[in-house]
């Protein structure tokens, strides 16, 4: 019976995923429908989508925002990331993941981030598209600079709470 539960969270660690890092505007629903297009076609054993797209907004601590500059460092970004839908895999039964992430200089009501999750069930996946959300926001390595409409700049130090 051991054996089996290792190898079942072992194929609950290899579920299919897509991390893109871009430095251009994108449509969240239509990557999302095409990554589900290409990397799905045929499956029939997922019962729940869920998704979560994050959009810049012209507030943050009290200020009116103009735009923001997002800076990663790929290499690390790519890791975080990767480690992060891992310990998503293996806590829920995810089939796929898919996270797309904003970097470079982005405005008011622009999407930043896509997270999308595919699971047989909604409780898994509801449970690890927040989870991934979460966890992108407080470990990923994505440092933000705020360009204020009354004409300073600052970096951002924390996130809002979930």
């Amino acid at each position: 019976m051991v054996m089996r539960w290792r190898f079942f969270r072992q194929l609950r660690v290899a579920s299919l995923r897509k991390i893109e890092i871009v430095e251009s505007i994108f449509d969240p629903w239509k990557l999302q429908q095409d990554y589900q297009n290409q990397s799905m076609q045929g499956k029939t054993d997922y019962g729940a989508t869920a998704s979560f797209i994050g959009t810049m907004r012209d507030f943050n601590e009290g200020d009116d925002v103009n735009s923001m500059v997002l800076e990663h460092y790929p290499a690390m970004t790519e890791r975080q990331l990767h480690q992060i839908i891992d310990e998503a895999c293996e806590q829920w039964a995810v089939q796929n993941t898919l996270i797309v992430h904003r970097v470079g200089e982005i405005l008011p009501a622009e999407p930043i981030v896509l997270v999308a999750v595919w699971s047989a069930h909604r409780a898994a996946a509801f449970d690890a598209c927040r989870f991934l959300m979460e966890a992108l926001k407080h470990r990923a390595p994505f440092w933000k600079k705020e360009n204020l409409v009354e004409g300073s700049t600052r970096w951002v130090e924390k996130n809002t709470a979930g």
